[in-house]
């Protein structure tokens, strides 16, 4: 069976178990993905004429496998690796890590030991079953390394690493499309990992020629492999310092230039003038002026620049310091906007990246018909992530919204404006490219009304604000609010409790569910062909690509419910679990993909999935159909009599549990029959029984006793009687797996799995879109629902009875 995209990612960080805590996780990593990336050529290209890689005799994985328990298996791992690098031009890219380094791998028997358990963890991924073309499980195995290794890194080893998010909307911004060919080319200066160029590569179906440099040797090595592994094998990639020494020049000396360039430097470099001066560059890259000593950023921008062709376009990810700072900078900055190179800039969260935990932006450059340019269009995209462990990340919807509206320049309050350079030339901006200068991205302040507080009535300024809900139910909010007799001011119909209950109950709200479930409905029947049809080599990425992006279009002709929010359910459920379903179909087609198989408890290896079914001590996992798809639309008779049986069994605890608690109280007659932690077992009460036998001042005790008893045994009856049938029941569904037609497996899944789940997301929309609009004319309410002189009053009557009963207890008020 082939390879799931989650259970190759757990197998893949549970073999970094076995190097923690010799090294951490800036070296161990070179070990994990050099033995990923000689597993998968192996598994690839061995015994193939016509492969990329040839994988000669003696540098194969195989070749490793056969030193499990040799002595010197460190040494002959490196010497395998070093075969396989000189058959292939590899020297210096996949020998970095040294496998016999007893310092970092312990020496003797725990070397051997701990290169024997990894290598068996990489021996049990078969990569050759994943048939699936353009699935890219290879290079999203590695880039969830690369994510986790840069987690664990820290700040100030964790910058070979862009995150996938935000590298996605650099190619997206800067015109990588359909129309790209071959010819064309992306170039990145610092391309650490590659992550960048990877994703932009990704947005060219036809293909794109990739160059990028890197300083750094071992990060070079990465991005190396990285490319391999992402299917990109003649990318021409490059060490050496970019600013100092830049390898891609053109016939005259000058720098080459590239269509395409995209760049994440390191922030504020210190040191970017070593090896170079820049009052004298060869290649002319600071016409705009020569950045401080002291800060590289500009400098790398500027690179950048003087890297793309007339027409090229650009994206870089810089501080927010770039945007406002003064000096040098801001002279730079000033001649960059008005010779109109700066198409737009993205502010984002803060704590996205692993280099540092300070906010970034993204500015676009744009060389085409920069000197008609008269304005900059800004994003402020600050407030949309979302917390994972200790980084910011943004999700599916904060991606898609951000280059949805960056591409169509769509103006959004508080989010997005074209700013006019006439505004930020002007003497109070003096082209200072700060954001919040131009977009005030807060919410707008809840004030309370005083009026309101002293004499009653809920604001009408309060209810009108809501009025995206008033322009789609109209009359919902007459049946919420009535007049109260003072002008500007309205009085609540309902309770605060009955208010939920109106708006769901209301005809308007219905209508306009019904149309939430008609888009739902509609796009549930143009796409359901396409999954039934799905067999093996299908392709994931395409499948989602088309579901989400047709979701999402239908959506926006909604009001109120966010289509992005709609988008990102789905795109939840996909990382979740349909994304595995359908790897499982692609490379095993629907008949196999729907089989159950056994599970492996390595608590070596800390590998442990909850089992779907346990028959006869084996546990099973059904990963394309659980058991309770096949319960609900084959055995219900055998559900119906399990749920009754399991009500049965839940009556017998709870009266069992009713009469211990009441008869284990102090003296209680259930007291003598608890063991030291205070539990009634059978075993007391047997003992106690036998301790008071026939005693004529026990007869109480004695019956309380006997009656526990019989409710024990009634529960552990109707214990018996559950597990037993849920045992049949559990046969019976695992004999029923082998003889599914592939016609019902396409209908379990699709509909009573996939499309199901969906449909429960779209209802949660709904009911977050009612619990929002009730909640908030909860909150009205009861904010205003006691004026103050009512308080005064009741604080008044209060006080009065207070008063009363201290007179009556002798105690004077007043002294």
């Amino acid at each position: 069976m082939a390879l799931k995209k989650s259970q190759l990612y757990s197998s893949l960080w549970s073999s970094c178990d076995e190097l923690r805590g010799g090294m951490d996780a800036s070296q161990y990593k070179d070990y994990i993905l050099t033995l990923l990336f000689m597993k998968y050529v192996s598994d690839k290209y061995a015994n193939d004429p016509d492969a990329l890689i040839e994988v000669p005799q003696g540098g194969s994985f195989d070749d490793m496998v056969a030193l499990k328990g040799d002595k010197e298996i460190g040494d002959k791992i490196n010497k395998i690796i070093g075969r396989l690098a000189e058959a292939n031009e590899l020297k210096g890219v996949i020998d970095q890590a040294d496998f016999n380094d007893e310092s970092k791998l312990g020496g003797g028997k725990e070397m051997q030991d701990r290169l024997s358990r990894l290598v068996a963890i990489f021996d049990g991924l078969d990569f050759r079953s994943n048939r699936a073309e353009g699935d890219d499980l290879l290079g999203d195995a590695y880039e969830y390394l690369m994510r986790n290794f840069a987690t664990e890194s820290g700040k100030s080893k964790g910058q070979f690493y862009t995150p996938a998010e935000v590298s996605r909307i650099m190619a997206s911004i800067i015109g990588i499309g359909p129309q790209t060919m071959q010819k064309h080319t992306v170039y990145d200066p610092t391309c650490g990992s590659g992550s960048l160029l990877i994703k932009a590569a990704d947005h060219a179906p036809k293909g794109i020629s990739i160059y990028g440099q890197e300083m750094d040797n071992a990060t070079w090595a990465l991005a190396r492999m990285n490319m391999f592994l992402h299917n990109h094998p003649m990318a021409d990639l490059w060490r050496g310092n970019t600013l100092a020494s830049p390898h891609f020049k053109d016939g005259d000396g000058g720098l080459k230039k590239f269509d395409f360039a995209v760049a994440n430097p390191p922030f504020s470099a210190k040191s970017w003038t070593s090896g170079f001066d820049p009052a004298n560059d060869q290649f002319g890259r600071f016409e705009y002026g020569i950045p401080p000593a002291k800060n590289g950023d500009y400098a790398f921008l500027l690179h950048l620049i003087t890297s793309l062709r007339s027409k090229g376009k650009g994206a870089i990810i810089l501080p927010h310091g770039v945007l406002f700072r003064g000096n040098k900078e801001a002279d730079i900055r000033r001649k960059l906007i008005k010779r109109g190179l700066i198409r737009g800039i993205i502010g984002l969260p803060a704590n996205l990246f692993y280099g540092t935990g300070i906010p970034a932006c993204i500015i676009m450059i744009d060389k085409e018909d920069c000197q008609l340019r008269e304005s900059i269009f800004m994003i402020d995209a600050s407030k949309g992530f979302i917390k994972d462990g200790n980084k910011n990340r943004l999700r599916e919807q904060d991606i898609h919204r951000i280059v949805d509206v960056f591409n169509r320049a769509a103006e959004i309050p508080r989010y997005s404006r074209m700013v006019p350079l006439d505004e930020i030339a002007s003497e109070a901006n003096d082209y200072n490219l700060n954001i919040p200068r131009y977009i005030d991205s807060s919410e707008p302040e809840d004030v309370h009304d005083l009026d309101a507080h002293l004499n009653g009535g809920i604001p009408n300024r309060d209810i009108d604000e809501l009025s995206e809900y008033w322009d789609v139910f109209p009359t919902v909010r007459k049946a919420l609010f009535k007049r109260n007799g003072r002008p500007g001011y309205s009085e609540p119909r309902l309770e605060p409790a009955q208010v939920k209950t109106a708006i769901l109950e209301h005809p308007e709200f219905t209508e306009y569910a019904d149309k939430v479930r008609s888009i739902f409905r509609k796009w549930h029947r143009k796409h359901r062909p396409m999954l039934m049809d799905l067999d093996a080599g299908a392709k994931p990425r395409d499948v989602i690509s088309t579901l989400s992006e047709d979701l999402l279009e239908r959506f926006k002709q909604l009001s109120l419910i966010d289509p992005y929010d709609m988008y990102q359910r789905l795109m939840d459920y996909w990382f979740d679990t349909m994304q595995d379903d359908i790897y499982l179909i692609a490379a095993d087609g629907w008949k196999d993909a729907a089989q159950p198989r056994g599970i492996i408890d390595d608590k070596k290896r800390k590998i442990k999935e909850t089992p779907d079914l346990t028959v006869k001590r084996k546990k099973y996992k059904m990963d394309l159909l659980p058991p309770d798809l096949l319960i609900e639309r084959f055995f219900t008779v055998e559900k119906g009599i399990l749920e009754d049986m399991q009500a049965e069994h839940e009556t017998a605890s709870r009266q069992l549990e009713e009469f211990i608690e009441e008869n284990t109280v102090e003296e209680g007659p259930l007291e003598d029959a608890t063991n030291d932690k205070g539990k009634v077992t059978k075993g007391g009460i047997t003992a106690r029984l036998k301790e008071i036998k026939e005693d004529p001042e026990a007869a109480d005790e004695r019956r309380a006793l006997n009656k526990c008893k019989k409710l024990m045994n009634a529960d552990s009856t109707a214990a018996k009687a559950v597990k037993d049938t849920r045992a049949q029941l559990d046969e019976k569904v695992l004999a029923k797996y082998p003889e599914l037609t592939e016609d019902e497996i396409k209908t379990l899944a699709v509909e009573d799995k996939w499309f199901a789940s969906i449909r429960r997301a779209v209802d949660s929309e709904l009911d977050r879109l009612t619990q929002t609009l009730a909640g908030r004319v909860k909150e009205l309410e009861q904010r205003y629902a006691e004026p103050l002189p009512d308080i005064f009053n009741q604080v008044a009557t209060l006080t009065k009875k207070v008063d009363v009963h201290l007179d009556k207890m002798g105690v004077s008020v007043n002294g």
